[in-house]
C-alpha cells in the first residue's frame, strides 16, 4: 500500500520498502503504529536500551503523521485554565511544561537525527471578527502568566503586512510555534530509530492483541511477543484499543495545493512564510510550500465520510480571503483522519499493566506526539509519575455508542459551523 496521494507524498524523501511481518518474533516493546507516537516511542525506547518492533498496517506515516497540516502549535486544545478545572492547578501546570518539552523534543529529534523536514518557526492566529479579538486577549494573558514570552498580539494594519488579506480584525503572534512537512519529518523519525535497531515492518496489519501478563501482537502472516505492548494507531487503530477505542472519534481534515507561483507572488501573500490559522471552531489553516504553490486546510469532517465537491467548496473558502489567487489551478487535494476526544485532550492510558495507548491529540498532535512518547518510555522504564498525569486527564465515550455517535457530533458540528458564520 502506498502513501495517499498529496503534496506531502510528491515532495517526501527517498524511503526504503521495509519489509512485511513473516513468522514469528519477539521484542522488549512491540509497537502496533509507525507514525509520529510509535517512532519516536521506539526512539525513547531504544535509547534506554530495550528492543522494538514496530508494526505498520500500510507505510511509515501512512496515516495523520504524513498528511496533517504540518502546524506545530503551543499548548492544548483547551486553555490551561479549562484544564486546571479537569485536573487541579498542580496537574494543569505539569502538563503545561510538557508541552513546551514536546516542542523541544521536536526540535532536539530534527537537530539530531538531521531530519530534513523544512522546519520553520512562527505562526499567527488570526481573528475575524470582535469575539475573536477578547479570546486572543485572554489567550495571549494566560500565556504570560505562564512565563511564556514568545507571543504578542498584533492589530489589524500590521494583520495586513503579515498576510496579504483584509479579512482579520487582528491577530496573535507565536514566535514558539511553527511548521514542518509531516511525512518527510515521518520518514526521518524512522530512519533515526532504524539507526538504534528498531526493526521496522510494513504492510503488517495487526488484526489481534494479547494485553495480558504475556502480551504479544499478530498479523495476517506473523506475530511478536513482546514484554511491554504500545498501541499508537490513533484515528486507524480501529477497535483494538478495546473500551479506549470509545473515547476518540475519527475527524476528517483536508487541504488543497494550488499550482505553484512565481515566487515574489507567493512570498507577498505571506512576507516572512509563517504558518496562519484562524480561530473558527471549524478553523482554516494555511502557508507558503517551498516551491511556492498555497497550501490551505480546512473543511473538518465527523461524518466518517468524505464530502463531495471537496476540492471545490475549499477554493471557495481560500477565495473568500485571497480572491487574488482567483486564476491558480487547484493541482492538489487529500486529507485523512485525526483522532478528538470530547474534551479536546490527549487520552494516555494502560488496558493492562503490559499494554499502554496514546491517542486523541484533537489538532495538535505534530508536538504533543513527542511528548506522548516520552512518558511512555518512562513509564515502561518504571518512572510512570509523568504518565500517570495525562493518565488522570478524565475523558468520557462519545455518547451514542458505534451507532449513533456519528450523527450527534455531526449535528453539534453544523451549530458550531453556524456559530462560525454569525
Amino acid at each position: 500500500m502506498h502513501h495517499a496521494p498529496s503534496w506531502y507524498a510528491d515532495t517526501a524523501h527517498p524511503a526504503p520498502t521495509r519489509p512485511m511481518l513473516v513468522g514469528d518474533t519477539a521484542a522488549d516493546v512491540c509497537i502496533v503504529g509507525a507514525g509520529y507516537t510509535g517512532l519516536v516511542t521506539a526512539i525513547e525506547l531504544a535509547q534506554r536500551g530495550l528492543s522494538v518492533v514496530v508494526l505498520e498496517a500500510a507505510k511509515v506515516g501512512w496515516g495523520a503523521s504524513g498528511r496533517n497540516g504540518g502546524q506545530i502549535v503551543t499548548g492544548y486544545n483547551k486553555s490551561i485554565a479549562e484544564i486546571e478545572q479537569l485536573v487541579g492547578k498542580a496537574d494543569a501546570r505539569r502538563l503545561w511544561d510538557m508541552s513546551e518539552e514536546a516542542k523541544q523534543m521536536l526540535a532536539d529529534l530534527v537537530e539530531q537525527h538531521q531530519i530534513d523536514c523544512d522546519l520553520k518557526w512562527g505562526y499567527l492566529l488570526a481573528a475575524l471578527k470582535p469575539r475573536h479579538i477578547t479570546a486572543l486577549a485572554e489567550h495571549q494573558a494566560e500565556l504570560e502568566g505562564l512565563g511564556y514570552g514568545q507571543s504578542r498580539l498584533v492589530g489589524q494594519a500590521e494583520m495586513r503586512e503579515m498576510v496579504a488579506t483584509k479579512a482579520y480584525l487582528g491577530g496573535l503572534y507565536d514566535a514558539g510555534s511553527g511548521q514542518l512537512h509531516p511525512l518527510n519529518y515521518a520518514l526521518g523519525l524512522a530512519r533515526a530509530a532504524e539507526s538504534l535497531g528498531v526493526r521496522i515492518h510494513e504492510d503488517s496489519r495487526v488484526v489481534r492483541v494479547e494485553t495480558g501478563d504475556q502480551p504479544f501482537a499478530t498479523t495476517a502472516t506473523g506475530k511478536v511477543s513482546a514484554r511491554y505492548l504500545v498501541l499508537a494507531g490513533n484515528a486507524y487503530l480501529g477497535g483494538l484499543a478495546g473500551a479506549a477505542s470509545s473515547r476518540i472519534m475519527p475527524a476528517g481534515t483536508y487541504i488543497i495545493g494550488t499550482a505553484p507561483m512565481d515566487p515574489a507572488r507567493a512570498e507577498a501573500l505571506i512576507p516572512n512564510g509563517i504558518a496562519v490559522a484562524d480561530i473558527n471552531f471549524a478553523l482554516n489553516y494555511y502557508r507558503r510550500s517551498p516551491d511556492h504553490r498555497f497550501l490551505f486546510g480546512g473543511g473538518v469532517s465527523y461524518s466518517g465520510f468524505d464530502a463531495p465537491g471537496l476540492k471545490q467548496s475549499l477554493r471557495r473558502t481560500m477565495l473568500q480571503y485571497f480572491p487574488q489567487l482567483a486564476d491558480l489551478g487547484i493541482d492538489y487535494l487529500w486529507g485523512g483522519h485525526v483522532a478528538i476526544t470530547m474534551n479536546r485532550l490527549p487520552h494516555l492510558g494502560r488496558l493492562s499493566p503490559t499494554t499502554y495507548f496514546a491517542h486523541g491529540y484533537s489538532g495538535h498532535g505534530v508536538a504533543l506526539t513527542a511528548m506522548a512518547s516520552r512518558v511512555i518510555a518512562e513509564a515502561i522504564g518504571t518512572q510512570a509519575e509523568r504518565f500517570d498525569i495525562f493518565a488522570r486527564i478524565p475523558h468520557r465515550p462519545f455518547p451514542g455508542g458505534q451507532a449513533l455517535r456519528m450523527p450527534a457530533l455531526v449535528l453539534a458540528m453544523t451549530w458550531y459551523r453556524l456559530r462560525d458564520l454569525l
